[in-house]
């Protein structure tokens, strides 16, 4: 079985790499090809990914390639994770729409729009050429906005795709952990859209088992929920998804944002270099050991300052610094392998036909009440040898739900307007958004992004 990571030079490769091979008997893993435009950095975490495999003493093949067809052409899956633009379109997108004073996060709001300016069109040439060489593939998307991506996948016809993301699954994950069992035996009812859902239940062995730790201050104060004042969650009754944060504490996050001295995009930036630069002074086939020292010191301060305004506790960016070089340590619990467990969780699930219960941005095909049946939204999926199926949330409470409807609104118009390359629909679609709202900010917002990212937006009429 081969899988090909679309984003293969990217620094969260090996990562994935590492969890494929812990799986790959399970599943059948023959090869891994890892693709990417960037040859410095394909071949730098390319070489990485194929020491790791090296140490497991794995048969499957770690394979490098820059040319999409090769890499494609007899996979059985795929995963694409691509940033168009790098980070320097992502700190665009912070940049402007801190300028105009709305959120510049990468996936919500005009920044995710943004975004999707770029990311769009390439994993829609991506899924083009799967469907020649390799037509019964799935594709697994990451690329964000994933929840737009997903829309624009569906919208041009490409079923066998989905789209992943770790934050669907956190109550899940964090109820694993609580009650020390798998993942797999927490059967969770996530509604909404990706960056913007809700769970409400979750039972293991059938019995309810979320609802009552939402009154208990030490579950919630031990996962993401910490970010979140204990009145919300127990008015609502539900696990919020922590991209909400943008939502019902938008003017803190906007404030917190331009209070540090750099974006996230800026922050990643200059980590990134340095760990470029790091890496390239160290030879892998004498000191393999330092630099994979290296790269998870990388990635433990990656993700120390996480959505760090949002939480008391989190360091500053600059106190975030020290960690690079400490030596590694357990953190609070919240690790997991991310999106690529998600991905893998349904392969497993699709070869083997053991059930995989898992959040995931898929068609609405009646599973939420009152959206329409292609909308992509975020809800509860089985997984099994017979495909992927949403199961039914009926209606949503009427608050969740009014919020939900403006952002898939929003989400209809950005996916039309990107397609169409139409100016007034992307006006007309940011205006929608609950965190734009005025026609007045919407359309600097939309002519300062076409014109910043005019390269991959082309011309717009």
């Amino acid at each position: 079985m081969k899988l090909a990571l679309v984003g293969g030079g990217g620094v969260r490769a090996p990562l994935f790499v590492g969890s494929a091979l812990r799986r790959a008997e399970r599943s059948g893993l023959t090869e891994i090809c890892l693709q990417d435009i960037n040859e410095t950095k394909l071949e730098l975490f390319g070489r990485i990914s194929q020491e790791l495999a090296r140490r497991n003493q794995s048969p499957v093949k770690i394979s490098m390639t820059r040319d999409a067809e090769r890499a494609l052409e007899g996979a059985n899956y795929v995963v694409t994770t691509v940033r168009p633009g790098d980070e320097e379109g992502r700190i665009k997108d912070e940049r402007i729409a801190l300028s105009h004073g709305v959120l510049g996060q990468e996936t919500t709001g005009p920044g995710g729009f943004a975004m999707a300016l770029r990311s769009i069109p390439v994993i829609l040439k991506y899924a083009e050429l799967l469907k020649k060489v390799s037509p019964d593939a799935w594709l697994f998307n990451f690329t964000n906005p994933a929840g737009l991506v997903a829309q624009a996948l569906q919208d041009e016809g490409y079923h066998r795709t989905i789209g992943i993301c770790d934050g669907a699954n956190g109550a899940q994950e964090a109820l694993a952990r609580w009650f020390k069992v798998p993942q797999n035996d927490v059967h969770a009812e996530v509604a909404g859209l990706n960056h913007l859902s809700f769970t409400r239940s979750a039972k293991i062995n059938g019995e309810e088992v979320l609802q009552p730790l939402l009154d208990d201050d030490n579950f919630l104060n031990a996962t993401s929920q910490r970010m979140f004042d204990t009145k919300l969650i127990r008015h609502q009754r539900n696990w919020i998804n922590e991209y909400l944060y943008y939502y019902y504490y938008a003017e803190k996050a906007v404030a917190a944002l331009n209070a540090d001295e750099r974006t996230r995009g800026e922050e990643v930036k200059d980590l990134n270099k340095a760990l470029m630069a790091t890496l390239g002074t160290i030879n892998l086939e004498t000191s393999a050991d330092e630099a994979l020292a290296r790269y998870y010191a990388y990635e433990r301060r990656r993700s120390a300052t996480y959505m760090h305004y949002a939480l008391d506790n989190a360091p500053s960016m600059e106190e975030a610094d020290h960690l690079t070089d400490a030596p590694a340590q357990a953190g609070h619990g919240e690790e997991g392998e991310g999106y690529a467990g998600v991905a893998l969780n349904l392969i497993d699930a699709l070869q083997t036909g053991k059930p995989c219960y898992s959040g995931l941005n898929v068609r609405n095909e009646g599973a939420i009440d009152g959206l329409r049946a292609d909308d992509v939204v975020e809800v509860s999926c089985v997984v099994d040898k017979s495909g992927i199926r949403p199961l039914k949330t009926g209606a949503m409470p009427e608050a969740q739900f009014q919020l939900v409807q403006n952002v898939k609104r929003y989400e209809r118009l950005a996916v039309k307007a990107i397609r169409e390359r139409s100016r007034d629909v992307a006006v007309e679609a940011l205006m929608a958004h609950p965190l734009v709202l005025s026609y007045s900010r919407a359309v600097p917002l939309v002519d300062e992004y076409l014109a910043a990212h005019a390269q991959y937006a082309g011309e717009w009429k």
